[in-house]
This record gives C-alpha cells, structure tokens and sequence, in this order.
C-alpha cells in the first residue's frame, strides 16, 4: 500500500501563490490515482483537485479552477498542486490521498473520499497579510 507525504504549506499573503507536494512512497504512484482534499474549521472535507494515474486526466473544484493546477511526476513518484491568486478563505489544512481502484478522478474528488485507503497527515496552508 502506498504512503503519501504532504510539503510546502506555508503562509501566503493574498494573492500570492504556494506549491504543495505530495511525495508516495511503498508503490508506484502512477497506478493511482491522487487527489488533494481540504477541511475548513466547521466543514466538510472537500474535494480540490484529483489526478488520474491511468490517463492524467484531472478535476478541479469549481472554487479553484483556473488558479489551482495539479500535475503528477511519475518519475519522482510526486504529484504537484500549484496554487495561485491565494485567497484568505483558502486557509486551512491540505491533504493528499492515494486509491488504485478508484480511476476517476471526478468521483475520487466529490463522492468516493470514504474508499480512500492512504492519505497523508496534511499541510498548512495560511493566506494572510
């Protein structure tokens, strides 16, 4: 089974932009497929951004298309979320997740987080000025 390690958290002030890692280590990350995943302080764990492992297709929340991109690197077994245009409501804590049996990256995002079998311990991500 596959462990992922979250990196890159940080503070931000709004506007600015932050990089997330995801390093997996134990199998071969291109069998999976990943997603990143956040929890606000009295909310629900939701889907950002997952990447499929079988074709690189890819799905975003509508909150962050078009200033959030994930890509994978299959040969540092790492997958990327680049996050631009950082906004103070994007506060909170970033977690990476691996599944081999879910290929989809749009059902792994909105409805399959309880099949999830890895995930990380997660990276804080701070937007303030």
């Amino acid at each position: 089974q596959v462990q992922v390690v979250e990196s890159g958290g940080g503070l931000v002030q709004p506007g600015g932009s932050l990089r997330l890692s995801c390093a997996a280590s134990g199998s071969i990350l291109d069998d999976y497929t990943i997603g990143w995943f956040r929890q606000a302080p009295g909310k629900e764990r939701e889907g950002v951004s997952c990447i499929s492992g079988r074709d690189g297709s890819t799905h975003y929340a509508d909150s962050v298309k078009g200033r959030f991109t994930i890509s994978r690197d299959n040969a540092k077994n790492t997958v990327y979320l680049q996050m631009n245009s950082l906004k103070p409501e994007n506060t909170t804590v970033y977690y990476c997740a691996a599944e081999v049996w879910i290929t989809s990256p749009q059902i792994m995002c909105i409805e399959a987080q309880t099949l999830i079998s890895s995930w990380g311990h997660g990276a804080k991500i701070t937007v303030s000025s």
